[in-house]
């Protein structure tokens, strides 16, 4: 109950003071390539609940059907704004309207499309008795991800066989030490990374 209402406060306060940013961000998004503002993609949530959770566009229309990870910096599907806002997770700021709608949290384990969700393990679908979250140890950690897979001849086996096992570890040691500290400690490290 604490932990929700520290979400819906913040997360309120937080597009209430990032409106303004929002409204210049969806301005350029549009005069930089074809499309709308958000980006839409089904994720699942707690309870194994899908969801639609939404980015700022950062990417050519329809890019998602030629798959669904984003591999290195130099994308061919990434548009030139969608550079600058993926390497700053500007793209997620729009979460927090999914933190507001009760979708998501501030912080917990990232949420994660259904294909994937399906290879989890029993241990690993623990995750899914938690809200997910904007940030957490694992974001923090994977902050480069992209690059990541961008140096991977085979960037999905790469991802399911190593990232994401480490990334799910993660997630379940947040979830057995879960508490407020912790939540602000993840919050405060993430904006540092970010700042880096």
């Amino acid at each position: 109950m604490i932990k929700r209402l520290f979400d819906i406060i913040f997360s309120g306060l937080g597009l209430l003071f990032l409106f303004p940013f929002f409204v210049i961000l969806a301005i350029v998004i549009i005069l930089d390539s074809k499309g709308g503002v958000f980006y839409k993609q089904i994720r699942v949530g707690k309870d194994s609940v899908d969801f639609s959770l939404l980015k700022f566009r950062s990417m050519k229309i329809d890019s998602d059907k030629k798959g669904l990870l984003t591999v290195g910096g130099n994308d061919p599907r990434i548009t030139k704004v969608g550079c600058f806002i993926r390497k700053y997770k500007i793209d997620e700021l729009s979460q927090l309207i999914n933190v507001f709608i009760g979708d998501m949290s501030l912080v917990g384990p990232r949420p994660e499309v259904r294909k994937y969700v399906d290879l989890y393990s029993e241990e690993q679908l623990k995750v899914l008795t938690v809200k997910p979250g904007i940030t957490d140890n694992a974001s923090i950690t994977y902050f480069n991800e992209n690059e990541l897979l961008g140096k991977s001849d085979y960037p999905e086996e790469t991802y399911i066989n190593e990232i994401m096992p480490k990334k799910l570890a993660f997630n379940l040691s947040y979830i057995n030490d879960n508490s407020f500290f912790l939540d602000f400690k993840i919050i405060l490290r993430t904006i540092i990374k970010i700042l880096t």
